[in-house]
């Protein structure tokens, strides 16, 4: 599967109708939710290759805290 994935993470006051809006947005980009977490308003987002999940920032932004690139962790 070509793409990257993201992990995304909403802020907690966020009312559900937003929720729903933000999911709505994804799928409109081309993207999937891979995962959804249970103790927090967070997924696993893939997008293509192509798009960025900047794009998801910029339609978003008043309700996400935080978007990072889900890759493999290492430590020492």
């Amino acid at each position: 599967m070509a793409g990257k994935s993201f992990i995304v993470t909403l802020k907690e006051s966020v009312p559900d109708a937003d929720v729903s809006k933000f999911k709505d947005s994804i799928r409109s980009l081309n993207g999937s939710i891979t995962h959804e977490f249970s103790l927090i308003k967070g997924y696993t987002v893939h997008f293509p290759e192509s798009l960025h999940a900047n794009k998801l920032q910029d339609n978003h932004n008043s309700i996400i805290a935080n978007i990072e690139e889900d890759k493999e962790v290492h430590t020492q």
